[in-house]
């Protein structure tokens, strides 16, 4: 069996979409300097970059169990009520795209967390370059302990003074099968948007149940953002989630960029597409909006 088969279909969708040429990419020692991850391959020259300017934000560190868990969070300054949104990481770690992401998230009024739930292993994912040696940790981590991570990080931003009555989750790659998870785990939360998040796992029995096998159990409305020309995670697949969420009387809906790729979110990497990835993240404002996430 090839390494590739035995990759979640988030990963299979991510390594087909390297570029061709190194123009318009920043060299390995830029990107790094600039806290991008190298393992998704070469950083694009021309990421977004959200400034601080009205924020507060910086590293935390949050309690769960006997351990601190790592954690970025962003939100308006002075703002103690703000609502609060997870945010879930592809399978890279804490870098640079995933900060701007929590801070895009405050700019529009919310007080944004990105977790470290990767950290138990004692490895920092940002510094690893092989997609295998990132596997070998990611695939490792049980569903249990993600999700009691996610509580804990949720119970940690309302002792800091975030609104958690009205909470929401966002995820890219990896992450984005963490917000169907969490969806049919938290009766708290108040809706999730999903960026190309795999939705049938590979066999693992850290992950008793694939997202597809939690339709039955989604607790928050769903937004999922997929590419149609993602190699991961074929439409078909996402056609195969909606059906099964609407049989169970699910609030879920689904947008597909016809031309999009796995990754089309990620600023950094040569998946990006700026046209879906700016309509995506309209489409995202505007479903945290309407289940009363943002305001």
């Amino acid at each position: 069996m090839s390494f590739e088969t035995t990759m979640a279909s988030d990963v299979v969708g991510l390594t087909k979409s390297a570029p061709v040429s190194r123009r318009g990419f920043m060299s390995a020692t830029a990107a790094v300097a600039a806290g991008y991850t190298l393992a998704a391959g070469p950083v694009r020259a021309g990421v977004v970059t959200t400034d601080l300017n009205g924020l507060e934000a910086g590293d935390a560190k949050i309690k769960v169990g006997s351990e601190e868990m790592p954690a970025y969070f962003a939100r308006p300054a002075g703002n103690t009520r703000a609502p609060v949104i997870i945010v879930a990481m592809e399978i890279f770690g804490l870098h640079e795209y995933i900060r701007d992401v929590t801070r895009r998230l405050a700019k529009l009024g919310a007080f944004a967390v990105a977790p470290d739930y990767y950290f138990r292993k004692g490895v920092d994912l940002t510094k690893v370059s092989e997609l295998k040696d990132l596997l070998s940790v990611v695939n490792a981590k049980p569903d249990a302990e993600l999700l009691s991570d996610l509580d804990a990080t949720v119970a940690w931003a309302g002792s800091q003074g975030g609104d958690v009555t009205r909470l929401g989750i966002i995820g890219f790659c990896r992450g984005g099968r963490t917000v169907w998870e969490y969806a049919a785990h938290s009766s708290a939360l108040k809706a999730g948007v999903a960026f190309y998040g795999t939705l049938v796992d590979p066999a693992n029995p850290a992950w008793p149940k694939s997202p597809m096998q939690l339709a039955p159990e989604m607790k928050a409305p769903v937004l999922g953002l997929y590419g149609g020309a993602d190699t991961g995670i074929p439409v078909a697949q996402v056609e195969q989630m909606k059906a099964a969420l609407e049989q169970n009387k699910k609030t879920a809906e689904f947008k597909i960029y016809p031309e999009a790729p796995h990754g089309f979110h990620a600023d950094y990497r040569g998946s990006y597409r700026k046209d879906a990835a700016e309509d995506a993240w309209k489409q995202a404002q505007a479903w945290f909006k309407k289940y009363g996430v943002l305001s």
